[in-house]
């Protein structure tokens, strides 16, 4: 008598192994992260390039364009511009400047965000709009007709009138971007305060600007940095040479007909990054990489 096999006594069909697709797989993810790792590695090359240049040129005796190595290698070039006229003082003026401004720049970009981020009002979208608008206006387009209102209330060739325009013209980027650090800090603080009796100054110096210090700090390295580099402003602004800042003094090391002293040139431009360095190491390590929000809302 036959017997029938059921179906659970079959035999299962055979299991395909996984082991060929998946090697398949992680073999193209190794492909494609070998591409990727390869463009990155281009891009950082070319970058680095110019930096490599620097820092030869820098200790290089006979610097040219080229990227070669030191011969002879020396540190004539920092000495020959490590003196008052070429260095000190316009590093001085610059940083006169651009501390200046940028005091000035954050903390009134502070007064105009807390409005724009806490209460409605139907000219809030149009004056955002102002601002995003202004911050693509290029500065050239308006020099013109600041140096002639600048010659019509004597601000010409002065420190404080140039650190007020300097100020005022990254207003619209300071704005723009506080406000939308301000956005983040959460309005039921604001209102516990207000319920305990604090007003409204009280609670922006006590409660949000607190909490938003990395923003406000972000805010502060930003606009530094793009003053520190500014090179039309104060070379329109100021005449005297003893007040210009070394981002127009940089302008020196060109010779009047066609000469350029590179090593000297990359000697100072290291010189000259060095402040801008230091500020975003010293803030980084203030602010710790942290948010002061963290815990706001707990209890």
């Amino acid at each position: 008598m036959a017997v029938i096999a059921g179906p659970e006594s079959a035999t299962p069909p055979r299991a395909r192994r996984p082991g060929a697709a998946g090697a398949r797989h992680r073999s193209r993810r190794r492909s494609e992260r070998a591409v990727v790792n390869a463009v990155l590695l281009l891009i950082a090359l070319c970058f680095l390039a110019p930096l490599l240049w620097l820092f030869l040129a820098s200790v290089n005796g006979t610097a040219g364009l080229r990227v070669t190595a030191p011969d002879p290698l020396t540190l004539d070039n920092f000495r020959a511009v490590l003196t008052t006229d070429i260095t000190f003082l316009p590093m001085l003026n610059g940083l006169v400047l651009c501390g200046g401004a940028t005091a000035l720049c954050v903390a009134a970009s502070v007064l105009a965000a807390y409005p724009l981020s806490r209460y409605e009002s139907r000219f809030k979208r149009p004056f955002l709009l102002t601002i995003l608008f202004t911050t693509g206006l290029p500065i050239t387009a308006v020099m013109v007709p600041v140096y002639a209102m600048f010659v019509q209330v004597d601000l010409i060739d002065t420190m404080y009138g140039t650190v007020l325009f300097l100020g005022t013209s990254s207003l619209p980027f300071a704005i723009w971007l506080t406000k939308n650090f301000m956005d983040g800090v959460p309005l039921v603080l604001e209102e516990a305060a207000w319920t305990d009796g604090a007003s409204g100054m009280q609670t922006l110096r006590r409660i949000v600007l607190p909490l938003m210090w990395p923003g406000v700090t972000v805010v502060t390295i930003f606009t530094f940095i793009l003053m520190w580099g500014n090179f039309f402003v104060p070379f329109f602004l100021l005449l005297s040479p003893d007040q210009q800042p070394a981002s127009v003094s940089i302008f020196t090391f060109f010779g009047s007909r066609g000469t350029v002293q590179y090593g000297q040139l990359a000697a100072f431009s290291m010189l000259y990054s060095t402040p801008v360095i230091l500020l975003y190491v010293v803030m980084s390590r203030l602010i710790g990489g942290s948010s002061a929000l963290g815990g706001a809302l707990k209890g």
